[in-house]
Order: C-alpha cells, then sequence, then structure tokens
C-alpha cells in the first residue's frame, strides 16, 4: 500500500502530497524524506530504510518522486506505480515538466487518484487513465459554461 506520494525538486519546496489520515507529523516526514532521497547519488538504490519504513524513490530530470509503502510491498511494483503515473502526466501534458505540475497540481493529484486508490494500483491502463481524466476535462468545461449562462440568464 502507497501511504505518501511526494514531488520534489532540488531547487523548490514540495509540490504533492498525497494526503493519506494516518501519516502523522507531515512536515517533518517531508523534510527528512526529501533530504535523505536528495541527498543520495544517482548510482544507488531507490529504496531506503527511514525509522522503519519502506521508501521507494525515483528520480525523473530534476524531480524526485518519492513513495512510502507498507513492510511487505514490492518494491519494483513501486517503481512501476511511479513509471506509469510519470508516463500518464507526459502524454497528457505533453513532455511534462516542473511548470506543469505547479500550474495544474489538481490535474496531477486527479491523474494519479485514478491510478491509484486507497495506496493501491487502480487503473494499469495509461488509455484508460487518460480517457478519464479527459473527460473529468470537457465535464468540468460543460459544468463551468452552464454555470456562465445561469449567471447571465438568471442574476
Amino acid at each position: 500500500m502507497i501511504n505518501y506520494v511526494l514531488l520534489v525538486s532540488r531547487q523548490a519546496p514540495t509540490r504533492e502530497m498525497v494526503r493519506h489520515p494516518h501519516v502523522k507529523g507531515k512536515a517533518k516526514i517531508v523534510q527528512e524524506v526529501s533530504q535523505l532521497a536528495l541527498s543520495r547519488r544517482p548510482r544507488m538504490c531507490n529504496f531506503l530504510e527511514y525509522k522503519g519504513r519502506k521508501i521507494v524513490y525515483r528520480r525523473y530530470a530534476s524531480l524526485f518522486f518519492i513513495c512510502e509503502i507498507g513492510e511487505n510491498d514490492n518494491e519494483l511494483v513501486t517503481l512501476e506505480v511511479i513509471h506509469r503515473y510519470v508516463e500518464v502526466l507526459d502524454k497528457y501534458f505533453g513532455n511534462v515538466c516542473e511548470m506543469d505540475l505547479i500550474f495544474n497540481f489538481q490535474k496531477a493529484y486527479a491523474i494519479l487518484d485514478e491510478l491509484v486508490l486507497a495506496g493501491e494500483m487502480q487503473e494499469t491502463s495509461r488509455g484508460t487513465v487518460l480517457q478519464a481524466t479527459e473527460a473529468s476535462d470537457v465535464w468540468e468545461e460543460n459544468d463551468q459554461i452552464r454555470a456562465a449562462i445561469n449567471e447571465a440568464y438568471f442574476a
């Protein structure tokens, strides 16, 4: 089970954290886990332990995707989940960069929610995740148009 996902850059603060109710002392965990991952050399293993917890991370360009997983979970599967998330982000944004995630963090959350449900991989198909995300975009756009029409005629 994935307890949380952090998106960390060397230059900027943490960009994303999936909220789970049992994560206590969030700020301290974010700081310490981020420092552990950022201080490791590129050729080092992508798995580490932090206070008896398993941490799995992967670096893409200047971004680090960091997950805490349960003690019985497979680290390689978590690396694949991270990779799938990055693939879907890349496909959705068209060559994703940190700025896309900064200005569209709600979409990054939505895509992660389509992939992971209750800490477990929900959907493995990139196409299905993209279809659901694009359908959500259309629904949101239609909802905004409907609200503008209601405001124009009934306000």
